[in-house]
């Protein structure tokens, strides 16, 4: 099943709107069904993604904004965060992203990533785009209650 919700949301590239971001995380990961360790671990890796983005993406004069999209999947979700501002083209970032390998230079991508090798160890899947500004794609996956499978593992025996 691809069908898929798209949330997208922009903000001040501050890190006043970085509480904004976790909240909205929150309550989308709770609405899917994420534990509540699962929703602290997107909550840090986006506010890390943010973070990242609005300390070295802009300098101080400008005014730059974060855009952050959610793609809300029945088995995952996906966050981008884009330091760019502007809409997300889903296709063109899916066909140009690439995955985050630990080997590769941080300073490449941004000064001081350190964040990013914290994204990586918290998520399922880290890539990066960085052809004009950063966008950082993070999967988590929802996994299912372990107690169901032990449901059904009864189901089948009574069966028998």
């Amino acid at each position: 099943m691809n069908a898929f919700d798209f949330i997208e949301m922009k903000v001040p590239a501050k890190s006043e709107y970085v509480g904004v971001i976790r909240l909205s995380t929150s309550g989308i990961a709770n609405r899917m069904g994420f534990t509540y360790e699962d929703i602290e671990d997107l909550k840090v890796a986006i506010s890390e993604a943010m973070s990242n983005a609005a300390t070295h993406a802009y300098d101080e004069r400008e005014e730059g904004e974060i855009t952050i999209g959610f793609g809300v999947y029945s088995d995952r979700l996906e966050v981008m965060v884009a330091d760019h501002g502007g809409s997300f083209n889903l296709s063109k970032v899916k066909d140009g992203i690439g995955p985050y390998q630990q080997s590769e230079s941080i300073e490449s991508l941004r000064e001081g990533g350190f964040g990013l090798f914290l994204i990586d160890a918290l998520m399922d899947k880290v890539e990066i785009k960085s052809d004009h500004g950063v966008i950082v794609l993070m999967t988590k996956y929802l996994h299912t209650n372990e107690n169901e499978v032990g449901l059904d593992d009864d189901q089948i025996s009574t069966t028998q």
